[in-house]
């Protein structure tokens, strides 16, 4: 899976949103807000996308357990329910 390009995510207040810089990208009846777990995992995402050509849960899996105190089975939870929330809004392709 890869970042869509053209996404910029920005922090407003305690939140973290979803911006598309092109108009191709932008959705008025839609905003992307993430929490702060999720703002890391996008972060990661981007990063793999740009130095590999793409991301897998596993790697990111990994990534939430050296940033955060949980599980493996957590992390897997975790970052699958992400990365298909991804998926439905069309930020990220297979």
């Amino acid at each position: 899976m890869k970042t869509i390009e053209g996404f910029k995510l920005r922090k407003l207040g305690n939140e973290y949103i979803l911006v598309g810089e092109s108009m191709a990208l932008i959705n008025f009846n839609k905003m992307i807000t993430l929490n702060e777990t999720a703002a890391f995992l996008w972060e990661k995402a981007e990063e793999m996308t740009r130095e590999k050509g793409s991301f897998d849960v596993p790697a990111l899996c990994k990534a939430l357990c050296e940033e955060y105190e949980v599980s493996p089975s957590q992390a897997m939870t975790d970052v699958s329910a992400t990365v298909h929330s991804w998926q439905e809004a069309g930020i990220i392709d297979r």
